[in-house]
């Protein structure tokens, strides 16, 4: 059975839990320049470089997947959010992208694997891969609209080097999240799809949106109905939301993506809105209550957390959605659907 397959298959039977924010949890651990830098040798400061510790300092985030395991989570998704090589070259560490997430990948396959060896529960590892700091859509330089950053090719050849690390060190999907910019998420599914071409395989995709504003865009303009149509080529194992706000102000816009996508949704949202010292505050008990109204609704398939989610959030959602049967995925008439920063629906 392919990992797509057995996702589905365990997808059928409840709704499951991806696991919560990590870097939040790294931040709890008060750690210094010296555990971030460990004797690799870079020569920039590597403090607050979270995906470097899978090399300097494993052993933090492997408690930190154990503890979402012991909650009940079923999915692991990689400490590798900006494990690529234009976010690396801030700290000096891109030469390192290819090692960082072999063993990222790695570490949570194993211990996927040891949980789902305890009581025969297949556990799964996502491979996280972030949108990077730059955006193929938007220009940096108010006084010239047409300069780019970064283009396309570089940033496709960008994500098929960590996707095939990730897949390399047992990711059994590729995480493509917090998409603010729908045409650098667009390139991540081209870096997918030449790696499935590569090994000659299902590299199954999925896909998370953050939306910058109220109104359900994201940075890029794009609707979430404009996002779907954008993206549904893909075939995403899942298609979701993540980090924006907190549960309440996702509550429209989940109810919109899973009425109209005929895949599994998935939905992380934060623990609330940030208070003005950054922290989050919302209760493990408030986040879980907010999402079981999406699952009582029928309108999720998996749930979890980002910013500011802890275990104990992640144990509270699995207690309020238990016995909760999971959303029905929906058959779609057939219609030529189109986005520009709109959903066009063109009749059959």
């Amino acid at each position: 059975m392919t990992a797509r397959e057995s996702f589905n298959k365990e997808a059928a039977k409840r709704i499951l839990i991806t696991d919560g924010a990590f870097g939040t949890e790294i931040q709890g651990w008060k750690l210094g320049e010296e555990d971030y830098a460990g004797n690799l040798g870079l020569s920039k400061e590597q403090k607050g470089n979270n995906d470097i510790l899978a090399l300097t300092k494993p052993e933090v985030p492997e408690a930190i997947h154990r503890a979402y395991f012991e909650a009940g989570a079923d999915i692991a998704e990689t400490n590798t959010f900006s494990a690529n090589r234009i976010s690396q070259a801030d700290y000096g560490a891109e030469g390192l992208v290819r090692e960082i997430n072999l063993e990222s990948a790695g570490l949570a396959r194993r211990l996927a694997d040891e949980f789902a060896a305890k009581d025969g529960r297949p556990r799964f590892v996502a491979g996280a891969i972030g949108p990077t700091n730059k955006t193929l859509s938007l220009s940096p330089d108010v006084n010239d609209p047409g300069f780019r950053e970064i283009g396309w090719d570089e940033l496709v050849d960008v994500y098929r080097e960590q996707a095939a690390a990730l897949v390399e060190g047992g990711a059994d999907f590729i995480l493509i999240e917090t998409v603010f910019d729908t045409l650098n998420a667009k390139a991540g599914i081209m870096a997918v799809k030449h790696l499935e071409q590569d090994l000659g395989r299902d590299v199954p995709i999925m896909l998370s949106m953050t939306l910058t504003d109220l109104s359900g865009r994201n940075l890029s303009g794009h609707t979430v109905e404009a996002f779907w149509h954008s993206v549904r080529h893909a075939r995403p194992v899942t298609i979701g939301l993540n980090c924006s706000f907190g549960a309440e102000q996702l509550r429209p816009h989940v109810k919109v993506l899973s009425e109209i996508a005929d895949t599994l949704i998935m939905v992380y949202p934060n623990a609330g809105l940030p208070n003005e010292l950054g922290a989050y505050d919302e209760l493990p008990e408030r986040t879980a209550s907010l999402v079981r109204e999406w699952a009582e609704a029928g309108q999720v398939n998996v749930l979890g957390g980002c910013c500011g989610s802890t275990p104990a959030h992640i144990a509270a959602i699995v207690r309020a959605v238990e016995g909760i049967a999971p959303r029905k995925v929906p058959t779609l008439d057939h219609a030529t659907r189109l986005a520009g920063l709109e959903p066009f629906t063109m009749a059959a």
